[in-house]
């Protein structure tokens, strides 16, 4: 019979002799009533197995720990590795530091920040207002912000260019967020002004661009057709239903427990990116998760609690984000419910690789070839 996965406890320091000790209640329940409690407590890291294992996940684990090892040996990885599949946990370990200047370790249920896959918590939340009939696709930026400063791209740009990249609207990291003190930025508004007053790179659906300042837009939408703050709009309507209670957008000047500081550079030479960052993140990127948060949020898409349509067309969802100290990676096939989630304290790309590496070895195991 196939074992199901509970984490019952996250961190309970007021019932540890140690208060920097997690404990962590492990259930593994297999019908009828056969019970298996594993009691774990480890600051640096935590390895979980769901039991029994078939001949090819005992093999993958194997090959996972020992890649992650080699990567860890040279200094190439800090961070969290989970993998599950059908929705049980695999694999979880913490590795490195989350803060190097106090010695402080990565635990499993470490945030770290999570760069541009807070996009798509935008596109949830967009999508969640196209099928409640408060916005179209369709829709110019001048129904839901008539004062936007560009009133070329007001008229023109719709809400379907600025999901896709399409919109011609460009990045608002440049020469202005340069100049601009980090601790100014924390609203969606703050970034707004770093880029919305500038023409379009090109016409709107005749080109591509990554483009950061399309989903502040996005954000600025969302506030416009709900009212509410877009932090708020989120928290409220992707995480809580999404079970997902430590993921964020923390202000960079808060005192948050247990969260990764980031390091840009390359062996020997990593320094702190706080001087990189802005006050908080926003609708394109900067907000903090775990491990076990992306892993709610997954089941979250699976069950039905949220939608997202890349998981209907592709059959999952690929997504990461990255910028110096910042490195987040996320594999989901729907299909065959492989996830692969890392996330890292150090530069690109980090967890993008392995998260790739990993997943594909995976991939292929179930498709019942043994190598890559």
């Amino acid at each position: 019979m196939t074992p199901t996965y509970r984490n019952l406890k996250g961190i309970s320091s007021s019932k540890s002799e140690n208060p920097l000790l997690p404990l962590e209640v492990i259930v593994f329940c297999c019908k009828p009533r056969i019970f298996l409690l594993l009691f774990l407590s480890t600051v640096s890291s935590c390895l979980l197995f769901s039991h029994p294992f078939g001949d090819n996940d005992k093999y993958a684990i194997a090959r996972i720990s020992s890649y992650v090892d080699s990567l860890v040996a040279e200094d190439e990885f800090s961070g969290v590795v989970l993998v599950s599949k059908k929705g049980e946990v695999l694999f979880q370990k913490a590795y490195g530091m989350a803060i190097k200047e106090t010695s402080t370790p990565n635990r499993v249920d470490t945030k770290f920040n999570l760069g541009s896959i807070n996009k798509v918590f935008t596109q949830i939340a967009i999508h969640q207002l196209v099928r409640q009939g408060r916005m179209q696709l369709t829709d110019p930026i001048k129904k839901f912000l008539p004062d936007y400063p560009n009133q070329e791209a007001a008229e023109n740009v719709t809400i379907q260019h600025l999901l896709t990249m399409t919109s011609g609207i460009g990045d608002f990291f440049g020469d202005r967020y340069r100049a601009t003190p980090k601790e100014s930025l924390r609203t969606i508004s703050d970034y707004l002004a770093l880029f919305a007053d500038k023409p379009l790179e090109f016409e709107p659906g005749k080109g591509s661009r990554y483009s950061n300042g399309g989903y502040i837009v996005l954000g600025a939408i969302i506030e416009a057709s709900t009212g509410i703050d877009y932090y708020e709009y989120v928290r409220k309507n992707v995480f809580q239903p999404a079970m997902m209670r430590e993921t964020d957008w923390y202000f960079k000047s808060q005192k948050v427990a247990n969260l990764a500081a980031g390091y840009m550079g390359t062996k020997g030479r990593r320094v702190r990116n706080d001087e990189t960052r802005p006050e908080r993140g926003s609708s394109a990127g900067g907000g903090y998760s775990t491990a076990g948060d992306l892993w709610k949020f997954t089941r979250a898409l699976k069950d039905g609690v949220l939608y997202h349509p890349r998981v209907e067309k592709d059959g999952g969802l690929g997504t990461a984000g990255g910028a110096p100290g910042i490195n987040a990676a996320l594999e989901w096939d729907s299909r065959s419910d492989i996830l692969v989630v890392i996330l890292t304290n150090y530069d690109p790309p980090s967890a993008e690789k392995p998260a790739r590496t990993i997943f594909q070895w995976l991939a292929k195991a179930e498709d019942g070839k043994k190598d890559p």
